[in-house]
């Protein structure tokens, strides 16, 4: 019992910190308070705030000097794959700039893997498309459409019966969930893009790897247009 409520304090230290380095809410190139200050301030034990800034540390966070203390440092040392970087960045969207990066995150990876897909899909991974798309169709609210979107896209990855692209994948799920469900709360109508979603699915089923490159790239551009289009209109109001 004693050992999970360390790991609970633990946790709660690196989540605590990590947000506010990402948010910059602790600035690149400032010091943090000393280790027992730190400790006091966040109501846990020196040892469990040791283990935490290790953790941090090792995402690039921040770096330790014997003399001059425990720093953050600038964000192009942070290992910006790491799960927990992009959760934390994503909870604070939507900022245009990390939007804009997460496109073209997608425009490099899913029109390759859906093309992937086309070529190498079996029955059983068709099938879980299809599946996912359905779920989109049938979706009630965002978070449904969204869950399923998700779905959707790990499916065509997943088809793509490439280890790596599936590893990778498993990174940046947490980012691309939250850009799906920005972009169907930018929509006018949420399910606007489920021909598009059709489309891919289709291409991938006639086994058809340049039409499906074609039509997951048709969809993330359109998703890109959406979501400044409606961006502007949200800034333009008086």
């Amino acid at each position: 019992m004693k050992q999970i409520s360390v790991r609970n304090l633990h946790d709660q230290v690196i989540q605590e910190l990590g947000r506010l380095i990402i948010t910059g809410e602790i600035k690149p190139g400032e010091l943090l308070p000393r280790e027992e200050a730190l400790a006091q301030r966040m109501a846990v034990s020196r040892t469990a705030l040791r283990e935490a800034l290790k953790v941090l540390g090792s995402k690039g966070l921040i770096e330790t000097k014997q003399k001059t203390g425990t720093r953050v440092r600038d964000p192009r040392y942070w290992n910006q794959l790491d799960a927990d970087i992009l959760a934390w960045r994503c909870a604070s969207m939507p900022t245009e700039d990390f939007v804009e990066k997460l496109v073209e995150m997608r425009e490099i990876i899913e029109p390759f893997a859906s093309a992937a897909a086309a070529k190498r899909r079996t029955p059983e991974q068709l099938a879980r498309i299809k599946a996912a798309y359905e779920d989109m169709d049938a979706a009630q609210d965002q978070d449904a459409w969204a869950t399923a979107d998700l779905s959707f896209h790990e499916a065509v990855l997943d088809a793509a019966n490439n280890e790596l692209l599936g590893s990778l994948f498993s990174v940046i799920d947490t980012a691309l969930g939250a850009y799906l469900l920005l972009s169907a709360r930018k929509a006018a109508d949420f399910k606007y893009s489920l021909p598009r979603h059709f489309a891919v699915y289709d291409a991938i089923r006639l086994k058809r790897p340049e039409s499906a490159r074609e039509a997951m790239h048709g969809m993330i551009v359109d998703s890109r247009a959406n979501i400044k289009r409606r961006s502007r209109a949200t800034k333009s109001k008086p």
